[in-house]
């Protein structure tokens, strides 16, 4: 598996629009607990190979964001995130579906 962090990228504080492009760019999954990145009329899933948000409730801690990684994990496995945005907490998954 691929994966890199803002940290690795060079994009800690970096705006939200220039993460996600460089994600696109790179084709890569953003998985991210900022909520901001949950709203699809600002980030249309469809233009991303993924969008992932843990929502977490606070305080978020090491033992919940295992628990978010591990439904994602398991969900990946059986269906594709290429295009979608997932909202996930510890034990479930929401997905959103663009209204036709």
């Amino acid at each position: 598996m691929d994966v890199a962090t803002v940290a690795e990228q060079g994009l800690a504080s970096c705006p939200d629009r220039a993460v996600i492009e460089v994600c696109r760019a790179e084709a890569r999954a953003l998985v991210s607990l900022d909520l901001d990145f949950a709203n699809p009329m600002v980030f249309p899933p469809d233009r991303y190979a993924g969008i992932i948000v843990l929502r977490l409730s606070s305080p978020v801690t090491r033992e919940a964001i295992d628990a978010a990684l591990s439904t994602f994990a398991a969900a990946a496995k059986e269906r594709s995130f290429v295009g979608r945005l997932w909202i996930v907490e510890r034990s479930r998954i929401r997905e959103y579906q663009p209204s036709e």
